[in-house]
């Protein structure tokens, strides 16, 4: 049902885009005429419109006024030429059409918007950003943005642009409860693919087991201890698998006290620092004491997820170079650099996802960095992959920070 009434909104989405597109940009910003548009200093802005008969353009701005869905047009220097009244409801309109945007949002996640607006007039393409978080009179929403282009009448050149907005927070909200009856299922296919990957191990542990029995009972010392530390392998291997599950299946993170970043990131190494050493792998600090403190034991389980990810990568050595610092917009970034081979640029989502995995059969469930998104997700943050542009990969953490400092819960 709620997939069919989406379906419904993007087909009228479409049709606003194409008809805008198709209009000039005075057509469009008298289609999309406001009596009265505040700019941020106050001043009030009137766009004039032609009295007289009713015409197909006054049709048109009336639909458009009506629309639940904000959408405002600005020329090729981002000036916001009109708005209608429904973006006045969703975004604090300002005098340039990048500055509304970054009023109500962190650039240091969703990027630079006055360059994705350039680049949107330059190439002449449709682009979309989802469950973007804007901040509107100490209220926030999650808004899809939509950004066109707006051609001449003649369609040979680009004389400014739109942007739709659409509040989807309740639509989000609805996501989240179908998110958490797909991870049933998910759940569902991972107790078979358990079931599957503990059968073995537990063959070969009865099998070891009974080895051992017959070889005490014949008195025959010498193997037993090699019998049971096979036995010992193949429990562990089950323990990480049930591990892996339990930790996918919780649906919130254990709020323990404030601690510095730094220490979390610290004893993160100390953890895995044995198996870096073991391979060759060099860990570099590059971030200075103290960085601000975070709640919730969880972050350590991603920082060891991503740390133990890069040192598995490289079995015959490299270097792992961790740093972290704090935007000025109050953002902690984090990232986690390898020199290993990379990864497919095509696969920078999907790794995120739960059974997805690059390594080797039997040498992960898939289920690490399924984790570390899901935890970082409910801090209010985002996790990405990227290829170094030399060599290696690039894990990146943004956790918004509280006012005090400490990240949001």
């Amino acid at each position: 049902m709620v997939k069919k009434a989406d379906n419904v909104n993007m087909f009228f989405k479409n049709i606003i885009v194409d008809f805008l597109q198709h209009t000039s940009l005075t057509g469009a910003s008298e289609v999309l005429y406001n009596p009265v548009f505040m700019s941020k200093t106050g001043k009030q802005i009137t766009l004039s419109k032609e009295v007289g008969d009713v015409k197909t353009e006054d049709f048109s701005g009336a639909f458009l006024q009506s629309l639940p869905v904000g959408v405002i047009i600005f020329d090729k220097e981002f000036k916001v030429l009109s708005a209608n009244s429904c973006t006045s409801e969703l975004v604090d309109v300002q005098t340039t059409a990048d500055t509304t945007l970054a009023i109500g949002t962190n650039e240091k996640i969703w990027g630079d918007w006055r360059k994705i607006l350039l680049e949107v007039i330059k190439d002449g393409k449709i682009c979309r950003f989802d469950n973007v978080s804007y901040r509107l009179a100490d209220k926030s929403s999650l808004l899809q943005i939509t950004f066109a282009p707006l051609k001449n009448s003649s369609g040979d050149s680009v004389q400014g642009g739109l942007i739709m907005l659409e509040n989807i927070t309740e639509k989000a909200g609805i996501q989240k409860q179908l998110a958490n009856t797909e991870r049933l299922a998910v759940l569902g296919k991972l107790a078979s693919k358990v079931a599957h990957e503990l059968n073995n191990p537990i063959d070969g542990i009865m099998r070891y087991i009974n080895l051992a029995k017959r070889a005490i009972s014949e008195e025959g010392l010498s193997k037993p201890v090699e019998y049971l530390e096979h036995a010992g392998e193949g429990l562990k291997r089950m323990v990480k698998i049930i591990t892996e599950l339990l930790e996918f299946s919780r649906s919130r993170y254990s709020t323990l006290e404030d601690t510095p970043m730094d220490k979390i990131i610290d004893d993160s190494i100390k953890f895995i620092e044995p198996k870096a050493v073991a391979t060759g792998v060099e860990i570099e600090r590059q971030y200075q004491s103290p960085l601000p403190k975070a709640r919730g034991g969880n972050l350590f389980q991603v920082f060891c997820n991503l740390l133990k990810n890069a040192v598995e990568a490289m079995p015959d050595g490299g270097k792992v170079t961790i740093s972290c610092g704090v935007s000025d917009d109050n953002i902690a970034v984090i990232k986690f650099r390898d020199t290993g081979p990379g990864f497919e640029p095509a696969n920078s989502e999907a790794i995120f996802e739960p059974f997805f995995t690059t390594k080797t059969s039997g040498k992960g469930t898939g289920l690490g960095l399924a984790i570390c998104r899901d935890i970082i997700e409910k801090y209010g943050g985002k996790i990405t992959a990227e290829n170094a542009p030399d060599i290696g990969s690039i894990f990146t953490v943004h956790l918004p920070l509280s006012s005090h400092g400490g990240t949001k819960t």
